[in-house]
């Protein structure tokens, strides 16, 4: 399945007390849509800071987003753990919420080998009818999925993509070099978006999107227009948000750049920490 070109990594909007507030998440929902022109949402992935969500908090948030949504764009359920017999059951429990697909994170921490991975994400894939988002992000999960490993995956019917956090632009090339008709990969950095569309990839898993959204769809029409200059120009313009917003843990960079942007949405849960004003500053300074 097609899942747009812009997909947002969607933050989990907090209250004071670190539940979840629900009318903030109702009006974040609207913001991405309508102004940020986003064409998909990732609920409940590390951005929505799925390690401290609960098992009934995760479900409770795919519901709410998919009827708020209303069909105004896709919705992807953060599913994957590390941990394949909890992900079949979240996932199979997430299929009943009405999302429009998974994204399945590589197995964290127990750091598989790529017959463990092929199989963990094999046997998820097999009890849903949902198509499948597979997503690597060796940096966090001290594991990499390999370009052959990817490739026997896209054979399975409902694995359709990739959000590839790899930094490796030569095996994602090869991802997309051998990849089946309409396995799409999207990057997983903001910074990579228009060096992987480059190579033939189809879009973006995005954090930025949340308050450059806008922008990021110019550059991407831009590049599938032919207009490569233009798109150039609006990335090296976005750059220093693409990374200022991970310069420290996130998703607390971009909690405090939706504020600066009118969406207030809490803090962060602990093990993570809000930023102090030394680091508000530096996030303000990108938007100055």
């Amino acid at each position: 399945m097609d899942f747009g070109r812009l997909v947002t990594a969607m933050v989990t909007p907090f209250d004071e007390g670190g539940r979840i507030d629900w009318e903030r998440t109702k009006a974040l929902v609207d913001f991405l849509i309508d102004v940020q022109q986003t064409d998909a949402l990732v609920v409940s992935g590390t951005t929505g800071e799925s390690p401290t969500l609960t098992d009934e908090e995760k479900l409770q948030l795919f519901e709410f987003v998919v009827r708020h949504a209303a069909g105004r764009c896709k919705v992807l359920a953060g599913t994957g753990s590390n941990d394949t017999v909890h992900s079949v059951h979240l996932t199979k429990e997430a299929e009943k919420t009405g999302v429009d697909g998974l994204l399945l994170v590589t197995p964290y921490y127990n750091r598989p080998s790529q017959e463990g991975l092929y199989r963990h994400f094999k046997t998820i894939a097999e009890q849903t009818r949902l198509p499948v988002m597979l997503y690597n992000v060796p940096k966090r999960t001290g594991v990499s999925i390999s370009a052959e490993t990817t490739l026997r995956l896209a054979e399975l019917p409902n694995v359709t993509a990739i959000k590839e956090s790899s930094g490796d632009l030569a095996q994602i090339a090869k991802i997309i070099e051998g990849a089946p008709q309409g396995f799409l990969v999207y990057s997983g950095d903001d910074e990579f978006t228009l060096p992987i569309m480059a190579v033939g990839g189809h879009g973006v898993v995005s954090v930025a999107s949340h308050v450059v959204g806008s922008q990021m769809k110019a550059m991407i029409d831009a590049f599938l227009a032919g207009n490569v200059d233009e798109s150039a120009r609006l990335h090296r313009k976005l750059l220093p948000i693409f990374k200022g917003l991970f310069l420290f843990p996130s998703p607390a960079p971009v909690k405090y750049a939706l504020q600066l942007h009118g969406q207030h949405v809490g803090g962060v849960r602990l093990p993570l920490a809000d930023l102090n004003e030394e680091e508000k500053k530096v996030i303000r300074s990108l938007f100055e």
